[in-house]
Formats: C-alpha cells, structure tokens, sequence
C-alpha cells in the first residue's frame, strides 16, 4: 500500500476503544498506524463519521465474526453511509478472561458483566462454572471490566486477555471461549477511492439490491458469479427496512476487481440490479492466494471480447 490508500503517520485512526479492546489489537497489524494518532470511539456509527466527516483518515470497525457471522451494525452502516472504501482486511484470535477486583474468588461471583457477544461466546463456560450468575450487558469488552470499579454492581467482567495491562484486575480464569477457533474479521475503511493493487490474495466486497421480490431473482443474481467462476465467502442478507420483504444482500467475493472474471461479474451484476455498492477489493487477511478452474483465466476473458470487437469491426476470422 502506497500514501493513496493509507493515512500519513501524523493522521489519525479511529476504533471502537478503550484501549485494549479486539478492535484495538486489529489496528496494531497495521503498520501504517504505528506512530499516529489513535481515536477511541464508542461505537461504529461514530467511527465512520470521524471518516466522512474528516477527523480521522480511516477506521477500524468489526464486519464478521466466525461464530456469530456478520456483524450487522457494520453492514447496515456500510450500507447506508456514502463514500466509504475498505482497503485492508485484518483477523484477530478471540478468546476472553474472566476477571475481577482483587482479592475476589470465583466462589463469590454472582453477577457478570460482559459486552453481549462475548457473553454469548463464552456462556457454556458460564453456565457450567457459574450456574446461578446474572449478566449485566456492557458497551464493550474493556468497558466490562472497568466497571467493576465503577459502580461495583458486578462481582466479574468476561474481558480480553490483555486487559491486565490496562487495568488492576485479578484474573479468576483463563480461555473462558467457548469456542477456541474464534475469530473476528475487521476491516480499515477510509475515503480513498484508489483501489488497493491486486496481489493474486485479494477480496472483493459489494452490497447489492435484488431489482424485485419475482421468483428466481436471488438465483439471477447468484449467476452472475457462479457463470464466470467467482467464489463467494460471504453471502448475508440484512432487510432495507423500507418495507417488508426487500433485502440487500453483503457479498465478499473472492478475487480482485482487475481479475478479468470478477471485473465481468461486476458488469454482470450492475445491469442486473438498480443498486450495487462497491465498498473495495483488498488484501486477503490471510495471505491465501485465490484459486479458480484455468478456464476463467484472464486471457479467456480478453480473447472473448477481443473476437467479439473483431466481428463488429469486420476483421476477417482466423482459422
């Protein structure tokens, strides 16, 4: 990535804070950011409107969750919100603590505040080691264990591992998750609209409108990617809200807008739906170069046009 796709070192980042948050953590793969401003926000609406609204160059926002799936505060927003590209992709191990004031045992521990997802993730822990606690719901991770020293009206907090280097709190147990391959996708979105150079690793993600509610449109719409051999990771439907029945539909496709196959799709896709929302292709998180069958390479694509363009402009055919 170049100055076009990444804020300066002396520009500002925002993410879903306090410190020592998973959203946190994603930020400090990138590094671009090391050495710049750090804005902590309190939720995701407010991240994007540092971007459009010029107080920070670029966010960090949660988008999925390998448990949960889609985060749908993201999505909506992406949605919603005008002008905004992601140009980088960044994955973060979840596991959580459960944490408490000092000199607290987890004998004594009757009510519980957790951010509600990480309760969800860490609730068969919960249940089995704790079978008489309540939850008291918190606004983040780190959030959750600062209140124990705020209001007092929790004995424990389900908090990430590194909050003890934020906070003086005592750690009852460790690696609480119920799942230990849990993971959260985040993504940086920024203003940029240059497109980040592909690297054969690459993601595509778009928001698209099924043009009405008649059978067979949301087959339609899948065609266009499955005739020209793109793979979908993602396909999460989220309801526009305008009335019942109508949904839009958050794609990740694997591949590159540059690659000739997912380029095609796209002008597929856009005469085949009045609304779709380009929000960026990007680095794979995970470094894992794309695979498709060699009869959508590139030079299938280019061929094709380059004989049709012959036809329309009278060349004679080769044999």
């Amino acid at each position: 990535m170049t100055d076009a796709a990444y804020p300066h070192p002396d520009e500002t980042y925002s993410y879903l804070g306090p410190a020592g948050t998973f959203t946190e953590a994603a930020l400090k793969q990138v590094p671009e950011a090391e050495g710049a401003h750090w804005r902590s926000v309190n939720n995701v609406g407010e991240a994007l409107a540092d971007v459009v609204e010029g107080r920070s160059t670029a966010a960090m926002i949660a988008i999925e969750n390998s448990v949960d799936g889609g985060v749908s505060a993201t999505q909506d927003a992406l949605a919603t919100v005008a002008g905004l590209r992601i140009i980088g992709e960044y994955l973060v191990p979840v596991n959580f603590v459960l944490v408490a004031r000092p000199g607290t045992r987890l004998d004594e521990v009757r009510v519980v505040n957790a951010h509600p997802v990480a309760y969800a993730q860490s609730r068969g822990w919960l249940e089995r080691e704790l079978p008489d606690h309540a939850h008291l719901p918190a606004t983040s991770n780190v959030q959750a264990a600062a209140s124990l020293f705020e209001n007092g009206l929790a004995d424990a907090a389900v908090a990430p591992p590194g909050i003890v280097d934020h906070l003086d709190v005592e750690v009852l147990a460790e690696s609480i998750g119920d799942n230990p391959n849990a993971m959260t996708r985040f993504v940086l979105v920024s203003r940029s609209r240059r497109v980040p150079a592909r690297t054969g690793a690459d993601k595509t993600s778009v928001i698209v409108e099924l043009p009405d509610d008649e059978p067979g449109s949301l087959l339609a719409m899948l065609e266009q990617f499955s005739t020209r051999g793109v793979n979908m990771s993602l396909l999460q439907s989220r309801p526009i809200g305008d009335e019942m029945g109508r949904y839009r539909f958050v794609i990740d496709l694997d591949g590159h807008v540059e690659d000739e196959r997912v380029y095609d799709s796209l002008l597929g896709l856009r005469r085949f739906s009045p609304k779709v929302i380009f929000l960026g292709s990007y680095p794979r998180a995970d470094r894992r170069e794309v695979e498709y069958h060699s009869k959508y390479d590139d030079e299938i694509f280019i061929e094709a046009r380059d004989w049709l363009r012959g036809i329309l402009s009278g060349e004679p055919e080769e044999d």
